[in-house]
């Protein structure tokens, strides 16, 4: 292999590590020539620059082992998916073809090779998935998970990666990897790469609140760790004594949990007492894991007293991507509430490596609730009139709801997300069944199809040969399956509605004896709003729109285009000139400018964020023109995902004198002077003014909003550092709106 000019001296040595450590990895599950066949195609496909670098310098074929090592040791994928992944590159550029890969290897390494370049939009270097594309992926989804997981494992090697990426690919990455990597890695059991996706996520979105909470970890690290210590050393010594083979540690949870429970519970870092867990994992054969665990869980609640209200049972009961695990919340030394994780290493590996790790234990209540999603998945793309948009939405509801357990009246078990409603556990049982549905029995009491269902219910549905799904239900179900098949008979029933509307209206243009000129008809529907023809038919079909009031507008129209057509004139193209000139950026994409001075563009700062000048910021285009953002924006995450076709880079330019709204959200110590402290150092900022002040004192807290007029972010950023330094004060924050 020619690697002088392919790799720096850096890199080759990185390779050959990688390589071999790869090796080691699969050596027991690689077939006899499989070594030398795959030496032979890499020396082929690396002299023929196959794996060049990308626009951002990385050199694709360590991509392909980073991703390769990642698919082995931590998802736990074996020969075939790895030897795909190595030559789907070479296949996409046409450098060797499916028929060589299948001679070579076999027909399953083909297989996923073709399913991968069915996806290679989104397999394709720091591209961001949108709704358009959303769809292959499911369809990927549903076909092969294997693909999926693979594609999990590049996202997370580009993540890892992620200091050499530019800014805008690193955000587009970052913002796709928490929308929808993360989501889809928890729904497969994948925590390990779901919580370093979210914090890498958090770290290239919000790098002040990553290295806020990150700093705080440390500084707390020695006084956690010496705790931690204090409240295993009973329980371990008491373990040993039984006899039990054992590893008990203390894990502290994910920055981005953490992040979630500063903002959902709008608390300081010191007031969470559930920064890490105690984790107990038990080596035992598989018959004894059952009573093993809850007699650890007996040993634990015997010396600290147990949360009721905190026991998750998923040993008996596991969750719908295979998790298995008891989880108990037990008061510790000094009155702290800890976590306790109770389970055996084969739940553990689970845990870790989610479905992969189903395959190394095949049989053991292995992928029920997955081939459950992927049903689901199945019966949404084989409507293949359903929104993209709407899709994307369903699915990320779906990925992260936690789980309630019901019964049928015969006592079969039916898992639904939280939240669910007596509709979705109709449609969970059948589609049929959720059309007719028109009440339900639960524990012997009637109750709506809106009743929200509890753990443990026993449900019994009422049905009704009259009833029919209704647009309204699609306010309260919350399981996928339910919202997709109400959108699909909601559908079939529109176009049923709009056959008969389109025959009515062509009756009456014919009674009138009008001859149609249809593309005067469709140029007429556009001018009304109607994104489809169907929901110009619709509008009729329920009366909102008049049928001979569109005649006679039709008509109207016709008149006017045949006298324009009549007096048009030929005009040259030295007529046509531009109205705005816009500073020009010599880069790949392109820039708005964002300047008071610029005449001829529409743009906005959106409210739910209000940018000032100097924050970090892009453009994204509405409905209602252009909105400015800025980039830590609350919306931009989804944004980014869903709609990343519409995003605008954007810089500010001149001098931000206008003066900028901002709200800055001050708690600290409830003293009689903190007030005229802080409006003191307002007033002796130069170029800053006071709006309006908002206080409230709650249990000897302060808490007040006060909104200042400034220039840019840089006296913004003076300004609340030096609130900062008022005595009593704890927190600044800007507010978003």
């Amino acid at each position: 292999m020619d690697t002088q000019s392919f790799f720096t001296e850096e890199e080759k040595k990185t390779f050959f590590s990688k390589y071999r450590l790869l090796l080691r990895n699969l050596y027991s599950f690689l077939q006899r020539e499989d070594i030398r066949k795959m030496k032979s195609l890499m020396q082929r496909v690396v002299a023929l620059d196959c794996y060049g670098r990308d626009k951002n310098g990385i050199n694709g074929l360590l991509r392909n082992i980073d991703t390769a090592l990642i698919v082995t040791q931590e998802i736990g994928l074996k020969r075939t998916p790895v030897i795909a992944l190595l030559l789907y590159r070479p296949v996409l550029k046409k450098i060797i073809t499916l028929e060589d890969v299948e001679q070579t290897f076999d027909p399953d390494v083909t297989l996923i090779i073709s399913r991968l370049l069915k996806t290679s939009d989104l397999y394709a270097r720091n591209t961001a998935v949108n709704s358009e594309n959303f769809h292959h992926l499911l369809f990927s989804f549903a076909e092969d998970v294997r693909v999926i997981l693979i594609m999990i494992a590049d996202r997370l090697c580009l993540m890892r990666l992620g200091k050499q990426l530019k800014e805008d690919d690193r955000i587009r990455l970052a913002t796709e990897a928490s929308y929808l990597y993360a989501p889809l890695a928890h729904r497969l059991g994948l925590y390990s790469i779901k919580s370093e996706l979210e914090d890498l996520s958090l770290k290239y979105t919000d790098r002040k609140q990553y290295d806020f909470i990150k700093q705080k970890l440390n500084e707390t690290k020695r006084s956690r760790d010496a705790y931690i210590a204090q409240f295993i050393a009973p329980i371990k010594k008491k373990l040993e004594e039984l006899g039990l083979t054992f590893d008990i540690k203390g894990r502290t949870k994910s920055i981005h949990s953490i992040n979630n429970k500063l903002k959902k519970q709008k608390i300081e870092f010191e007031s969470i007492y559930d920064l890490f867990a105690i984790r107990i994992v038990l080596e035992t054969p598989l018959e004894k894991e059952r009573s093993e665990c809850w007699q650890v869980y007996s040993i634990v609640t015997d010396m600290y007293q147990p949360n009721p209200n905190r026991l998750k049972d998923w040993i008996s009961i596991p969750k719908t991507n295979g998790y298995e695990s008891l989880h108990i919340t037990v008061m510790g030394p000094q009155n702290k509430w800890v976590e306790v994780q109770i389970r055996t290493r084969r739940m553990d590996e689970i845990a870790e490596r989610g479905l992969a790790a189903h395959w190394k234990y095949k049989g053991i209540k292995a992928e029920n609730g997955l081939d459950e999603f992927l049903t689901t998945v199945r019966a949404a793309l084989e409507a293949k009139e359903s929104n993209p948009l709407d899709l994307m939405q369903d699915f990320k509801m779906d990925l992260y709801k936690d789980e309630i357990y019901v019964f049928t009246p015969t006592g079969e078990l039916i898992k639904l997300a939280k939240g669910a409603t007596i509709l979705d556990f109709a449609f969970a049982i059948h589609t049929k069944l959720g059309s007719k549905c028109v009440s339900a029995k639960v524990n012997g009491k009637n109750v709506p199809i809106k009743y929200v269902l509890n753990n443990g219910d026993t449900v019994s549905v009422i049905t009704s040969p009259a009833q029919s799904p209704k647009r309204d239900w699609l306010n309260f179900v919350v399981t996928s399956k339910a919202r997709v098949k109400i959108k699909q008979a909601l559908r079939e029933e529109a176009v049923k509605a709009a056959e008969f509307a389109k025959e009515m209206l062509q009756r009456r243009f014919k009674n009138r004896k009008i001859e149609v000129e249809e593309a005067i008809l469709m140029r007429y529907i556009k001018k009304k709003g109607f994104k489809t023809v169907t929901d110009f038919y619709i509008e009729i079909a329920e009366e909102r729109l008049d049928p001979n009031k569109v005649i006679d507008e039709y008509l109207e129209l016709e008149r006017k285009e045949k006298e324009v057509n009549d007096h048009i004139e030929v005009r040259s193209a030295e007529d046509f000139i531009t109205t705005t000139e816009v500073e020009e950026i010599s880069t790949s994409k392109d820039v708005l400018v964002i300047d008071k001075n610029l005449t001829g563009i529409e743009y906005k700062l959106a409210k739910c964020c209000n940018p000032i000048y100097g924050d970090e910021v892009f453009g994204f285009v509405s409905t209602q023109g252009i909105k400015i953002h800025r980039l830590d924006c609350p919306n931009a995450q989804e944004m980014f995902s869903r709609f990343g076709y519409r995003i605008i880079r954007a810089k500010w330019s001149g001098k931000g004198d206008n003066g900028y709204i901002v709200t800055l959200r001050v708690i600290g110590r409830d003293d009689i002077t903190i007030v005229s402290n802080i409006t003191s150092v307002i007033g002796k900022e130069s170029g800053i003014t006071l709006r309006s002040i908002n206080i409230d004192s709650v249990d000897g807290l302060f808490q007040g909003n006060f909104t200042v007029m400034v220039k840019d972010t840089t006296s913004l950023n003076m300004l609340t550092k030096k609130i900062k330094t008022v005595k009593g004060v704890k927190t600044v924050d800007r507010l978003n709106s």
